[in-house]
């Protein structure tokens, strides 16, 4: 049974094998000899992640179109990349004993055939120019996590690019936070204003929507999370828990309840793996006894917070209000064209992207009723890939988490600090998992980019080999 486990997730599937055989690494390398004689290629990664640091420190605050040159420079420069890299990596002895970081890994794997699916549903759309353009936005984002997972195997590039997130995901914060004390304009009807919600002051920040700067806001709370552990030092410790503390702050005064349940998410995966972390130091009854007695206390703190703050209290119990609260309406109604949808595209969908959606849905939506997306990360993959391209992407989530635990027991056999950061990852990737279910706001750049930085964080820490004993808490993949 165990077996037939691994061989569902790719936790044994041995890909430094298929290397030298496959056709498509035969294209790696093509230009290396140019690469050698390159001055500026020395500093290849370093150039990656300045590129990679652009589009952080500029999506929250440009318009797509700039974000899309941005990954399009990203994809050219993997491209680069990837003709001029190395055929034969050499493994210094670190890398050795903690595991060497493979550039493909299987989670590649499961990206590569889920763009392949991608790509066979834009050729079949029945809109096949509108599928044509989410397809080349689809190829974009997953060139940028390609990119994304080669340069974060560098343990000094990984620091730097989750410092410079957490700093912008800060200032952000910050202003919204300016905005509930000073006041913030409604900029779309967010709420339904016969509510006794409707008079309640939703921060938004430079993203304009509360439920964007929701999901944009939870990664930062599990990358600051980690932080806490992950840096050196009490006052970077400090500096990290200010950070955690203004975007708890910040995510609460959205109240999106696709943040909010995305945030309950982050706080068990975190609590929980953080268990997992110190739990081979804990006396037996503490192994036993300690996630109960966790998950019972954090329910506890939640349903007393629920209980004793009024605005907070609106928004949780109009999620079980039913058709009674009008963006629930609006999504069951939305949900019901989108399942018609699906019955009449079931193998390949309509192509992906929302371009082919905003052609078809209006022939099927209900009268008043009319949306972008399918406002569930599962219904709109089903809609624009077919069953087939959920099955791919229900797969790349459970190799993708497979691998992150299987890394993260090796991290932890190690005591490599490095691990919190994949504890980060692995949190963040759930807890925006958890708002998509509901919510539209993963296919946005400013939360999709970070969708793919969770993915490539985890896939960044793949090694094939097994790691020997009596590894230092300093080592690490540079």
């Amino acid at each position: 049974m165990n077996s037939v486990w691994q061989q569902i997730t790719l936790t044994t599937l041995p890909l430094h094998q298929w290397r030298s055989p496959s056709y498509l690494h035969r294209g790696v390398g093509l230009l290396q000899a140019w690469r050698q004689q390159s001055w500026l290629m020395q500093w290849a990664d370093a150039i990656a992640g300045l590129l990679i640091s652009l589009v952080f420190c500029l999506v929250p605050f440009v318009s797509s179109d700039l974000t899309g040159l941005l990954l399009l420079a990203c994809a050219g420069y993997w491209v680069l990349l990837t003709l001029t890299d190395d055929r034969t990596p050499k493994v210094d002895a670190v890398q050795r004993r903690v595991g060497f970081g493979s550039g493909f890994t299987p989670i590649h794997l499961l990206v590569l055939l889920y763009w392949g699916i991608s790509t066979i549903a834009a050729a079949a759309s029945p809109v096949k120019s509108a599928a044509l353009v989410g397809w080349s936005k689809l190829t974009l984002y997953l060139i940028f996590f390609a990119l994304m997972a080669r340069v974060l195997r560098s343990a000094r590039l990984r620091s730097w690019l989750i410092t410079l997130y957490l700093h912008v995901a800060v200032l952000i914060s910050g202003y919204g936070l300016r905005q509930w004390f000073f006041g913030a304009e409604a900029l779309a009807t967010w709420v339904d204003p016969e509510s006794p919600f409707a008079k309640t002051v939703r921060v938004y920040s430079f993203l304009g929507n509360p439920n964007l700067l929701a999901g944009y806001l939870l990664p930062a709370i599990a990358l600051g999370i980690a932080a806490i552990f992950a840096w050196r030092g009490w006052l970077p410790k400090l500096l990290a828990i200010v950070m955690t503390i203004v975007n708890i702050a910040c995510l609460i005064l959205t109240f999106s309840r696709g943040g909010l349940i995305g945030f309950v998410v982050i706080t068990f995966a975190i609590l929980l793996l953080l268990l997992f972390w110190w739990s081979i130091h804990l006396p037996r009854f503490w192994r036993i006894w300690s996630v109960p007695i966790l998950v019972g206390s954090l329910t506890g703190v939640l349903v007393v917070a629920v209980l004793f703050v009024p605005p907070l209290r609106n928004r949780v119990f109009s999620i079980f209000a039913g058709r009674g609260d009008s963006s629930n309406n609006f999504r069951l109604n939305v949900w019901t064209s989108v399942l018609q949808m699906i019955q009449d595209y079931p193998i390949l969908g309509i192509g992906p992207g929302d371009a082919p959606f905003k052609k078809i849905y209006p022939f099927y939506q209900r009268a008043r009723f009319s949306a972008l997306s399918a406002y569930s990360i599962l219904l709109e993959v089903a809609v624009e890939t077919g069953l087939i391209g959920l099955t791919a992407f229900l797969w790349l989530l459970l190799v993708t988490l497979t691998q992150g635990l299987v890394q993260l027991k090796r991290l932890r056999s190690l005591q490599n600090r490095d691990g919190f950061w994949l504890i980060g990852a692995i949190a963040s990737l759930l807890g925006l998992f958890g708002q998509a279910m509901f919510d539209t706001v993963l296919y946005r750049p400013q939360v999709n980019t970070l969708w793919w930085l969770s993915i490539a964080l985890i896939a960044s820490f793949y090694a094939y080999h097994q790691p020997l004993s009596g590894g230092r808490e300093s080592d690490s993949i540079e």
